[in-house]
């Protein structure tokens, strides 16, 4: 399509096509066009408009973007939040997935063409840049659940990607983009062949695409070369200042010892707020480098009390801020009229794509039984003193536990089992807590590389001359290869640590003996599989009312079958594997048989009103799940225009998602998000009662320990993540009201304004919302130890740190339940000009605007507690953390827009981001960056028809080179929230497309 005739980029429904003036069609001339199916209905219709509210993206956006991959355009709308995107590494994903409305990527339904494409992963995501974006004619974004059209998954909304069907010859291309920097080089090519055949009965296309995006690491840029942090001033958190602080776990190593323990009920070592000192407390590292927040051995052998402001280790530059990819994409597709009425179809797609991820070296921590004779070499005699001192007082109180009758603190034990009761510490070991990173293994690396297959085939025709049948197979499968280099053994660190083998007391002391035995190279595999059976009749029935369009219907059956597989490396899934996140097998399938129908049913047109019509589907979904089984989904909707110049629509639509395989039969796996541990020193002073405190204790912090750093070693809390086969479904409803302004005195001039309100109940998620929700829920608002929500939280009984072997639990659930509501408006504009410097006499400028004001988004993590987390307009790890792989910022106001002014051969266009200021979403705590302003990115873009073979595009987005906002422990990564806020700095593109 040549950019001299673009319309606007884009457009709402009902959409319209453009003259070469600029003009729009009539209403009149959309009747008489030829039927065609608009994306949230199955019926065939010649007018464009759409009860549900509808946005359209066209292809010259994502050609004036400078995208090559697909999530580049999308993540700029204002419906969208990002999700997984180029600048996830840590969470890092193997795709780039679209998070519509901020509900999550698993609650919006992706289809190409009007059907399912290929999942990427167990969870039923797809990955948006498997689909060939030089192909894409346009993209149509739904909002509102969709279900009883479509299925299962529609909660958010559908975007159905339209490819080129048309193709007669031959396209190919090719791009480079370059930042600024000199660094993020992307490149890529396509070609397209297509042609008829069989004397035009016949026609097929083919196609192939190759796409490269090279690295950048958070060294390259200033914002992310170090990890920063609040520093810790007098054991609070100073909102101040950010300052380098990184990680406790450091190659220097950092050990800790408790300083005082308690022996037998009523024990006490004293102070605020506990009883005085008496003889239940026994004194074990006091007066040690071990005490407090540690030891830090800053010679080899020789320690100093460890200073977390200054002695932490830097993990940044280490990392990916844009993770590198590379991908090949062929397929092919065709129609062929076996005899009138007969069209037989096909797809067919293949995908190779490989993504890396880069995170620092491996930090390790955790409880080792140190035999002393084996470490004495290692230490100076002053260190080698104080462990000494420390095993003998351990001693002394495991004596006085065994007269007491009581338990014992230092128990003989081996990581990674129960201790066991009653068998005391040999007197020859020290129990330490060893805290160290490996960066003589190097850093953790991993390799995604995914091989995904797509075949369709259908028939479809004519049954009589009004009437026409669909019916398709569709199958797809993916198989991923995940190579993990980087991860350590921690029972081989354990044992090697504590026989002297591995050298933990200083920088780069590990012996090459000791590296070979800790480290781990784990190969994961991933298997999905998806099938479609359709079969749908649909046409006109009979007119009604003083309507001259006939009542429309539409109705079928639909089969689906999901099957997941996990199968991860044997280390990973025994659990004794440190670095990545350790992982249990998946293995699971499901089926659903279904029934739908859909009705439309004009009323009035052309009478004493323009147009008045009804619509209403209905879907009957009979699962294979024994906890979802039959449930029922369904739509109702109204469309009334009293004049032509303006349309008034509203729709309510129930809808459901099932559980995927991976929430169904996920194994285990860990993970580390952003949290805050309500008995650390993060905790804000305000809020430390005597309540809070006497819940630390009783959810095992040691009474010395509550409210100090050591607690919380850094910004990240370890969380125990799985599968829950007694999953429920989703249930959502969604009401939307708007009205579409066409003016006739304004020519050219379109108006779009839509209310929605989208409710989902009995919501799966991370229990509670995830780790940091259950810790501010069960310290603030629970504050019951023998609670459930309590108890899952579990702490070493040493030192009360969260971390290793003692994790949060927050396997998912169905819990609480979202809700969001706002209002979409877009306005389009198209004004001729008299003048023109390159054509005939003629030029034009465009003119769209789409926004979005978002009134409401909240979360009731756990359902019958009155605690809601409200996220418009606020960013952080509360908001972050309830949504897998999405990020947390939901700004109230934002919008795209885009000026072009299109002369002859040339288009000259500028856009406008807008991302509104947002705030912390959590009160409970003041962060160095409370609030980051409202951004603006500006983008120019340039697109010149050599001749009519040839178009060159060239570009700068972020035009300014406007800087990311820097962001302290409320971060998602980098420093700052990376896809929501530029971090590429201003950033080149050139391309040209060829045509014959």
């Amino acid at each position: 399509m040549l950019l001299s005739t673009a319309a606007c980029l884009f457009a709402a429904t009902p959409a319209f096509a453009q003259d070469d003036d600029g003009a729009t069609t009539t209403a009149a001339d959309d009747d008489a066009g030829q039927a065609i199916v608009i994306t949230g209905s199955r019926i065939a219709r010649r007018d464009l408009t759409s009860t549900s509210p509808l946005t359209v993206v066209s292809s010259e956006e994502f050609t004036l973007s400078g995208a090559v991959n697909v999530e580049q355009v999308l993540n700029t709308l204002p419906q969208v939040i990002p999700g997984q995107t180029a600048f996830s590494n840590n969470p890092g994903g193997q795709g780039a997935t679209l998070n519509l409305r901020g509900l999550g990527a698993i609650r919006n339904l992706v289809l190409v063409n009007g059907r399912r494409w290929v999942n990427f992963s167990a969870a039923q995501t797809v990955d948006l840049n498997t689909i060939p974006t030089f192909l894409i004619d346009s993209v149509d974004v739904v909002t509102g659940g969709a279900s009883a059209v479509y299925g299962s998954d529609a909660l958010a909304g559908v975007i159905n990607f339209r490819l080129r069907r048309d193709l007669d010859g031959i396209i190919m291309g090719g791009q480079y983009n370059i930042t600024e920097e000199g660094d993020g080089r992307r490149y890529g090519g396509h070609i397209a062949i297509g042609t008829q055949f069989a004397d035009g009965r016949g026609h097929v296309t083919v196609y192939g695409e190759y796409f490269n995006r090279g690295q950048i690491m958070q060294a390259d840029r200033d914002f992310g070369f170090f990890a920063l942090g609040e520093p810790t001033v007098g054991g609070v958190l100073d909102p101040t200042q950010l300052i380098p602080l990184g990680s406790a776990a450091t190659p220097f190593g950092l050990i800790v010892a408790p300083a005082t323990v308690t022996v037998g009920p009523g024990a006490s070592c004293g102070g605020t707020g506990n009883p005085p000192r008496n003889a239940g407390c026994f004194d074990i590292a006091a007066g040690t480098n071990y005490a407090g927040s540690g030891a830090y051995f800053a010679a080899p052998g020789a320690s100093r009390p460890y200073n977390p402001n200054t002695d932490s280790y830097n993990y940044a530059p280490a990392n990916y801020l844009m993770v590198p990819q590379e991908r090949w994409l062929l397929g092919g597709y065709g129609e062929y009229e076996i005899a009138p009425g007969i069209n037989a179809y096909a797809e067919m797609t293949f995908i190779n794509n490989r993504v890396a991820n880069e995170l620092a070296a491996t930090p390790i921590g955790g409880n080792v039984d140190i035999n002393l004779a084996a470490v004495q070499p290692l230490l100076s005699a002053a260190d080698f003193a104080q462990l000494q001192q420390i095993a003998a007082n351990q001693q002394a109180a495991n004596a006085a536990a065994i007269a007491a009758g009581v338990a014992l603190p230092f128990n003989n034990f081996t990581i990674g089992t129960t201790p066991q009761a009653g068998v005391p510490l040999p007197a020859t070991h020290v129990r330490l807590n060893v805290n160290t990173r490996v960066t003589q293994v190097g850093s953790r690396n991993t390799l995604d590389e995914r091989n995904s297959w797509r075949t369709l085939v259908g028939v479809r025709g004519d049954i009589t001359d009004t009437l026409n049948y669909d019916v398709y197979y569709m199958f797809s499968r993916n198989r991923t290869s995940n190579v993990q280099d980087g991860n350590i053994s921690r029972s081989a660190f354990n044992r090697l640590v504590a026989n002297g083998t591995c050298n933990v007391f200083g920088e780069n002391q590990l012996s090459q003996t000791c590296i070979d035995q800790i480290s781990i190279l784990a190969q994961n595999t991933n298997i999905g599989q998806m099938q479609v059976a359709q079969a749908s009749i649909s046409g006109p029935l009979f007119t009604f009312g003083s309507a001259t369009d006939p009542v429309a219907f539409a109705a079928g059956v639909e089969w689906r079958s999901m099957s997941g597989e996990f199968i991860p490396d044997t280390a990973l899934s025994s659990g004794d594997v440190v670095g990545f996140n350790a992982g249990q097998p998946t293995a699971g399938a499901y089926e659903v048989k279904e029934v739908f129908a859909e009705l439309r049913v004009p009323i009035v047109q052309d009478g004493f009103i323009h147009r008045l019509e009804l619509n209403g589907a209905a879907r009957y979904s009979d699962y294979s799940l024994a906890n979802v089984g039959g449930v029922w989904t369904y739509a109702v909707g109204a469309e009334l225009a009293p004049i032509r110049d303006i349309t008034f629509r509203g729709q309510y639509q129930r809808a459901i998602r099932a559980p995927s395989v991976a929430e169904l039969f996920g194994g285990q796996a860990q993970g580390f998000p952003a949290a805050t541990d309500p008995c650390s020193s993060r905790f804000p002073t305000a809020l430390r009662t005597e309540t809070v405190r006497q819940l630390c204790i009783a959810t095992g912090v040691p009474a010395g320990a509550v409210w100090t750093g050591p607690v919380q070693p850094n910004a990240q809390i370890q969380g125990l993540f799985g599968g829950n086969p007694n999953l429920q479904e989703e249930v959502s409803d969604t009401w939307t009201v708007g009205a579409v302004i066409r003016p006739r005195f304004i020519p050219r001039l379109n108006i779009t304004v839509d209310y929605y309100n989208i409710t989902i109940d009995q919501a799966i998620s991370a229990t509670a919302g995830g780790v940091n929700n259950i810790l501010n829920l069960c310290y603030t608002a629970v504050q019951d130890a023998n609670a459930p929500l309590c108890r899952l939280i579990n702490r070493n009984p040493l030192t009360g740190v969260i971390g290793g072997e003692f994790v949060v639990d927050a396997r998912l659930a169905n819990l609480g339940g979202f809700e969001t509501s706002g209002v979409d408006f877009q306005i389009d504009y198209s004004l001729p000009l008299n003048f023109s410097a390159f054509g005939a006499g003629n030029s034009r400028l465009n003119f769209s605007l789409l926004g979005n004001w978002m009134e409401k988004w909240s979360f009731v993590p756990v359902a019958g507690l009155p605690n809601v987390i409200e996220c418009a307009g606020r960013f952080g790890t509360l908001c972050g953390g309830v949504i897998i792989g999405a990020q947390g910022v939901r700004p109230e106001w934002s919008w795209s827009s885009r000026l072009s002014w299109i002369d002859g051969p040339l288009t000259t266009s500028l856009r406008w981001r807008y991302t509104g200021r947002v705030r912390d979403d959590n009160d409970n705590v003041t962060y160095f960056t409370e609030t980051i302003p409202a951004y603006h990115y500006f983008d120019l873009a340039f697109a010149f028809n050599v001749n009519d073979n040839l178009t060159l595009n060239l570009g700068i987005n972020n035009l300014f080179d406007k800087q990311p906002p820097i962001i302290g422990a409320n971060q998602e990564q980098a420093n700052t929230i990376p896809g929501t806020y530029d971090t590429l700095g201003r950033d080149f593109f050139i391309s040209a497309n060829l045509r014959f």
